[in-house]
Order: C-alpha cells, then sequence, then structure tokens
C-alpha cells in the first residue's frame, strides 16, 4: 500500500533529506539535480512560490517524491519542478520496481489541490514522469525540449577512442602553449568549496563580462551554489578543478559524477589567457579523470554550444510534458 501526501512546509521538506537520500540512491533515473543537497539549496535561494511537494510512502519509507511549487498568476496557478531553470535534469523519484504505482499516486494526489497547469520540463528520454496519467488531468505529448550533446567515453588517457583527432591536436597544442608561459598545475578542489567558488565566480564573470556576465550573475545563483556546493562535496557527487600558470589559476571546471556518468556543468577561464585554451585543457583533463573513474558517458548537459560537437558529443534531447486540468468522465 503506498500513501501520498503534500509537503507545504520547508522545515518539513528539509526533514525528509534522510529518506531523501535513500530515495535518490535506489531511484532508476536519478541524477546529481534531483538529490536533496541540490534541490534544498536551491528552494533556500529562490523559494519563488508556495510549496507543494508531493511524498509518497510505503510504510515508513519514501517511495517517490515529486518536488514541486505552486505558482501563482492572475490566469490560474502553476505547478512547477523545484530546481527549474538552474537544473539540467528534473524528474519525481521512484523506488524501483514499483514506479508506475508511484506515478499514479502522485497523480492522485497533485489531481485533489488547486492548480492549472502542471509543467515538468527537462525530463530524460526515460523519465519516470513521463509515466504519470489520471483520469482529472489532460496531459499534453511530450515534446524535445532541450538538447543536452553526450559524448561516449572510452579508451585511456590519450582520448584516442573516444575525441576526434582533430580535438586531440588541438589539445596538445594548448596544453604546450600554456606550458610556454610558465609552469602549468591542474589540481581538484572540490575539497575546498569556498574557495573554488570565489575563483569560479571571479573567472566566470570575467569571461562572460559584457555579453551577458555568465549565469552566476542572476540574483541568489551565487548564494545557491554556495550552499549547494558543500553537501554535494560531502557525498561525492561534483568534480571541481582549478588550472593555474605559476601562481595565477586561470581556470575552474565545475562539474559531476554519478554512477558511469560525468556532468559538466560550468567553467570560467582568464580572458587574458584565452589563447592557450585554460577551458579546453580543464575539459580534457575531466574527461579523462571521468574515464579513470568508469565513466561511460560525458554530458556536456543542455545547450547547442559549437564547442561540444568538436569534441565528438551527439545530442540527446529531454521531454517537455504539460497536464491541464480535465473532468472525470
Amino acid at each position: 500500500m503506498l500513501r501520498g501526501e503534500v509537503i507545504d512546509d520547508p522545515t518539513a521538506l528539509a526533514a525528509l533529506e534522510p529518506h531523501w537520500w535513500r530515495l535518490w540512491a535506489s531511484s532508476r533515473t536519478a541524477t546529481p539535480f534531483q538529490c536533496p543537497a541540490w534541490l534544498l539549496a536551491w528552494w533556500e535561494a529562490f523559494a519563488p512560490g508556495e510549496l507543494a511537494t508531493i511524498a509518497v510512502w510505503r510504510d515508513e519509507d519514501l517511495a517517490g517524491l515529486a518536488p514541486l511549487y505552486r505558482e501563482r498568476a492572475i490566469s490560474g496557478s502553476r505547478l512547477l519542478p523545484v530546481g527549474i531553470s538552474l537544473s539540467d535534469y528534473l524528474d519525481i523519484l521512484c523506488l524501483p520496481g514499483i514506479e508506475m504505482a508511484v506515478a499514479g499516486t502522485i497523480a492522485d494526489v497533485v489531481a485533489k489541490i488547486e492548480w492549472s497547469q502542471w509543467i515538468l520540463p527537462d525530463l530524460p528520454a526515460d523519465a519516470a514522469g513521463l509515466a504519470i496519467s489520471h483520469p482529472a488531468m489532460e496531459a499534453s505529448e511530450a515534446v524535445n525540449h532541450a538538447a543536452c550533446p553526450v559524448l561516449s567515453i572510452a579508451g585511456d588517457d590519450r582520448l584516442a577512442g573516444c575525441v576526434p583527432s582533430r580535438r586531440r591536436r588541438q589539445l596538445r597544442r594548448a596544453y604546450r602553449a600554456a606550458c610556454g608561459c610558465g609552469r602549468v598545475s591542474v589540481w581538484p578542489a572540490q575539497n575546498d568549496p569556498r574557495l573554488f567558488l570565489d575563483h569560479l565566480v571571479r573567472l566566470h564573470g570575467a569571461r562572460w563580462a559584457g555579453y551577458g556576465d555568465g549565469v552566476l550573475n542572476g540574483p541568489n545563483v551565487e548564494e545557491f551554489h554556495r550552499h549547494a556546493l558543500p553537501p554535494l562535496a560531502a557525498h561525492g557527487l561534483v568534480r571541481c578543478w582549478l588550472i593555474a600558470i605559476d601562481d595565477q589559476v586561470i581556470g575552474a571546471y565545475y562539474g559531476f559524477h554519478h554512477r558511469q556518468r560525468a556532468y559538466a556543468y560550468l567553467g570560467g577561464f582568464d580572458p587574458d589567457y584565452a589563447e592557450v585554451s585554460p577551458g579546453a585543457i580543464l575539459i580534457g583533463h575531466a574527461i579523462t579523470e571521468a574515464l579513470r573513474e568508469g565513466a561511460s558517458e560525458f554530458d556536456f548537459l543542455r545547450g547547442r554550444e559549437a564547442y561540444k560537437y568538436s569534441w565528438g558529443a551527439v545530442d540527446q534531447w529531454t521531454k517537455h510534458r504539460i497536464w491541464t486540468r480535465g473532468s472525470i468522465p
């Protein structure tokens, strides 16, 4: 037997954390963007509406979770996923083997609360959320939402088994050029989240100065990452790399690793060193390290920037679905 409840109190949502981590670790379609470290920090930083998260219980175990909130407007209220905009993948969490039952329970609870539109964007192609249906709700077709270029990786640290030869030559030239400027060092920085984010904010801002100033410039975005990164690091999910020439840090890479998949989330570099391609050196290093950790895919996440395809990545599309109020037959 499954029972569902609406969680509308942030304190109650935070109290779910230990149950949430266990569910997340078991869920077949979970990504780092659905873990409590990420989504609790998102809600703390933004809280753009009324919390309306659906928890599904089987006895004392959390069997499913749909982190949602309600956004009210004159035209009606919308249900949206906690984590929207900054998360490249979103989905409900379900214990394996009972995904359909969990989706049905979530739909039953959602159908009883007030809303006019329920929107789920950024759903992976195999998302558990795509199975949601209910006679009181009319679902749109699942349509392509965003392209996430993904590189299948294999081989050794020479990257010959996965990265095109042209890109590998460019990478070798970039590294030689960097060495021509001084002593090059690349090191992991996730054990000092504050220092890493200081460098990332500075370098990302420098990279995008005059071009919208980058994604870290939005209200509360930096605060969100400063809350999220320490628990993400404590659970072994983040991969943060810095590159320096002599004592000058010139590039930062912010990514994740979960199961057999690495994710390249954000980066920044000093534009004064653009000719030595510190961003490319860091991506090459991140792919090499992902291989060493047993990853089979390197996900560049959403966005069709040309540099991603130069590494050999191929588009994988997320889905978007909207439910509206129907009538019970």
